[in-house]
């Protein structure tokens, strides 16, 4: 049974700040090691003439995280909540040892392999909690201000990573990390209450699985909803890929560049956290349509301005323009999952799973590809932005105006 947000005091705000952090270890597993990338490629033999191998050390993690995914909402039905975030934080520490041991690139990879496998719980059991005691707008709102908590993380995590790079080598922000998992996973496991009750699980079988995930892949408008979030943050994981080559490097910044990366991130929480309160005003889907609007448009534009005027435009600019684009970005975050999962309520684990695990593949393929033909300049991200937007803000149009499942009328 949904639970109204009012229910905070000390207690909700606890959980809030739980979730988010449970959500973060992804983010800092991803944002901490960005200053380290050419160190940590360079220390295990990358060919430097092949920077762009370095990325690898990110969509690894991604693609770990997609593969477990998979597995860990059918098992948080069956077995609850806590028990498989249990399992998948472990899973994730001993990635991280993994990597922190690492004496060629391809044990790397292996351990941020499993490290994003084992971080796919924290995103999916998350979510489920939070779909077991919230639905509609009154979920809108806990993801939004989750969501403004979690970007701290981005924001501040490479300036530890350089941080931690001012004294120490790159096997200390694996260190970092590990102590991170530990002590989250211990106040988790001493203050957090299960939120599926016995009475509510599922036994697991395969049939009833199977039959939960077509579901999730059947349903309307979930689909359609994921495809959409899918192609957006495609555009997302094509920056975080390529983001240290374009400020640290081409544009010179150095050790400037977690600033940069930050202030960049600080955007998506300041959007995050007026989300909760636009949603008294509009509904999720007119802010989606607006956000996704405003990306396309802007990076249209941009794009323009870029081709005729200026191959590689000031600081000043890029970090204006990308700042409009995150924060839009914010905008979708919590209103895209929401609109996916929320006609699941009743499979909330496994269709968090399937749904997650759709979106990432998706984002993670649109994205690496981006990454991947960084050219020394900024027109592949540019141009993958307004790509992924435009793709996205289709579907949506379907959706609502165009489609037989219209929202906007069945609301109404």
């Amino acid at each position: 049974m949904s639970q109204t947000l009012p229910n905070r005091g000390a207690q909700g705000i606890e959980f809030v700040t739980m979730m988010a952090l449970i959500m973060s270890l992804l983010a800092l597993s991803i944002d901490a090691i960005l200053p380290a990338l050419s160190q940590i490629g360079s220390s295990l033999g990358v060919d430097q003439n092949n920077a762009n191998d370095n990325q690898l050390l990110l969509s690894s993690v991604f693609i770990g995280m997609s593969l477990g995914l998979m597995v860990y909402g059918p098992l948080s039905d069956t077995y609850g909540r806590k028990t498989t975030l249990n399992l998948g934080v472990g899973i994730f520490i001993i990635g991280t040892i993994i990597s922190l041991f690492s004496s060629s690139f391809d044990v790397m990879l292996l351990g941020r392999l499993i490290q994003g496998f084992g971080a796919a719980s924290c995103r999916v059991v998350s979510m489920a909690m939070i779909r077991d005691k919230f639905e509609g707008k009154e979920m809108a709102k806990v993801m939004s201000l989750i969501t403004s908590i979690f970007i701290i993380v981005p924001t501040i995590a490479p300036s530890i990573g350089q941080g931690i790079l001012l004294f120490f080598q790159w096997q200390a922000i694996f260190l970092f990390l590990l102590i991170v998992s530990f002590a989250s996973l211990t106040w988790f496991d001493l203050r957090a209450q299960e939120t599926l009750s016995r009475e509510n699980r599922s036994a697991f079988s395969l049939t009833t699985t199977f039959e939960a995930i077509k579901e999730s892949l059947t349903h309307p408008t979930s689909r359609l909803y994921t495809i959409a979030s899918g192609l957006t943050f495609g555009g997302f994981i094509g920056y975080l890929n390529s983001a240290q080559q374009i400020l640290q490097i081409q544009y010179e910044l150095g050790d400037l560049f977690s600033i940069a990366f930050g202030g960049l991130a600080f955007s998506v929480g300041i959007a995050s956290y007026l989300n909760s309160r636009l949603l008294k005003l509009f509904s999720m889907e007119q802010l989606c349509l607006f956000a996704l609007a405003m990306v396309f448009t802007t990076s249209l534009f941009f794009y323009v301005y870029i081709s005729h005027f200026s191959a590689q435009p000031t600081l000043i600019v890029l970090m204006t323009y990308l700042s409009i684009v995150f924060f839009n970005l914010g905008i979708l975050m919590g209103n895209m999952n929401t609109l996916s999962l929320n006609p699941l309520g009743h499979i909330a684990g496994t269709a968090s799973s399937v749904i997650s695990s759709a979106q990432t593949l998706l984002s993670v393929a649109i994205g690496s590809f981006i990454g991947l033909m960084y050219d020394n300049s900024i027109f592949p991200l540019v141009f993958g932005f307004m790509f992924t937007a435009f793709g996205g803000l289709s579907i949506l149009l379907f959706i609502n105006y165009v489609g037989p499942f219209n929202y906007a009328k069945a609301y109404k």
